[in-house]
């Protein structure tokens, strides 16, 4: 009895660490994707947009250039 409550918790535990690993992989995922969109979204901004928010063309060019996944 007492070894199958053990294998009990240790199932439960790996059950949430899984959860955990799941709902952290979920943030970087969703974090990546704005960032993308954000980097994408600077280019279709005009030269005086651009400008208002302290960026030049070519800084918006190397900024949507970027890697996504390893920044």
């Amino acid at each position: 009895m007492a070894i199958e409550t053990f294998y009990a918790g240790t199932e439960l535990k790996s059950r949430g660490a899984f959860r955990v690993t799941l709902r952290r992989a979920w943030r970087v995922y969703r974090a990546w994707r704005i960032r993308r969109h954000t980097r994408y979204a600077l280019l279709e901004l005009t030269d005086e947009q651009l400008h208002d928010v302290g960026l030049t063309r070519s800084e918006a060019r190397r900024e949507a250039g970027k890697s996504y996944f390893w920044d």
